[in-house]
């Protein structure tokens, strides 16, 4: 009885670290922008989001017909009639009302057993919708509906378009049992989420001001801003301006931030900034920072052939010693440690609170 749904899932399973992957970038940026740091439980059932509903998916699409060039449908592919599956229960099965005993005929029954899977199929997105998006009850109606048409819609489009016939019939009945799914998690959530963390409070213990600059962040950060570096750097590089590295460089990572307050268009995203000992970054800290992060740790291609074995040996010795920072839990690196500069978190409520850059200057250990 299970083996049609293990087919699925398993697939469902094998994309998932895909899936993740892909999730994982905007994921983090929103996190960083929304709350300010990473919190393992919001983590957590956002990725559990995500496996949900990447097994929603390939449950309702999966088994595919084997060419995109599929046949066409003998029969009417749209069941318009609401509450059909009831009749056909009725039909097909010996259940009898005042007879207890010819319920478990039920069971056996694949009206009833589709029926059933519809509606578990949508309890789990009702449970998000409960616990973690703390939705109302109507939104949460209008959203498992929204969801079920989704599934409907994609299934008598042949996956909009992708093979030439649909192979899913569009069942208005489909569309009831999981909205009454969705319902249902819902009211799970509610009865349940007094044994769970509130979604509501995860922050409210959480002191911003003693968060580390996670290295991942600070990557974040700088593929970001190579987005915007990069491009105007080769293309100033293909219409032979010379210097064109060192000229981009030199505007985007030390003018820029000296006239934001230590933010680049990546660390704004990721709200960090790149402070001084003793507040602001000055000119100077910034020049000696991004002469040796990017003129020799990145910028050691550039050097002339005979000097580049040397800049490998120096990306070397620093690999090494990012490794080391790492497993010690100690963000500064040797860059930052030479130019008096750090990064810090930057949070609205931080600056307004402290007046002044020093309770966001702490956010760096």
């Amino acid at each position: 009885m299970l083996q049609p749904y293990l087919f699925p899932i398993s697939h469902a399973f094998m994309f998932f670290p895909l899936a993740a992957l892909l999730f994982t970038l905007p994921f983090l940026i929103v996190q960083y922008r929304r709350h300010g740091y990473i919190n393992k439980v919001r983590a957590l059932v956002l990725y559990l989001l995500l496996l949900y509903l990447l097994n929603a998916f390939f449950l309702i699409m999966l088994p595919m017909p084997a060419s995109r060039h599929n046949a066409p449908p003998t029969g009417s592919m749209i069941q318009h009639i609401p509450l059909q599956f009831i009749q056909d229960i009725k039909q097909s099965t010996a259940l009898k009302a005042n007879d207890p005993s010819t319920y478990l005929t039920l069971l056996h029954e694949p009206a009833f057993l589709q029926a059933a899977f519809n509606v578990a199929l949508v309890v789990p997105f009702g449970l998000f919708l409960g616990y973690y998006f703390r939705t109302r009850w109507v939104v949460c109606i209008l959203l498992s509906f929204a969801l079920s048409l989704c599934f409907e819609v994609t299934q008598i489009t042949g996956i909009y378009g992708f093979f030439d016939y649909p192979y899913r019939i569009f069942d208005v009945d489909d569309l009831i049992t999981n909205t009454l799914g969705g319902i249902a998690g819902y009211r799970i959530a509610l009865w349940v989420s007094g044994l769970l963390p509130r979604i509501e409070q995860l922050d409210s213990k959480v002191d911003l001001s003693a968060k580390r600059v996670t290295y991942t962040r600070r990557g974040i950060a700088f593929m970001l801003d190579a987005m915007v570096w990069m491009p105007v750097a080769l293309a100033l590089n293909w219409w032979s301006v010379q210097g064109a590295y060192w000229i981009t460089t030199a505007v985007y990572f030390v003018l820029l931030p000296w006239l934001t307050g230590g933010r680049t268009l990546g660390k704004w995203i990721v709200r960090i900034r790149i402070s001084g000992l003793e507040g602001r970054s000055r000119p100077g800290e910034l020049v000696v920072r991004y002469i040796l992060l990017y003129g020799m740790l990145i910028g050691g291609i550039l050097w002339p052939a005979d000097l580049r074995g040397l800049a490998l040996l120096i990306d070397f010795i620093f690999l090494i010693h990012l490794i080391i920072r790492i497993f010690k839990r100690n963000p500064q690196l040797v860059y930052e440690r030479l130019s008096r500069t750090r990064s810090v978190i930057t949070w609205p409520e931080m600056q307004h609170s402290s007046g002044s850059d020093s309770l966001a200057d702490s956010a760096y250990s």
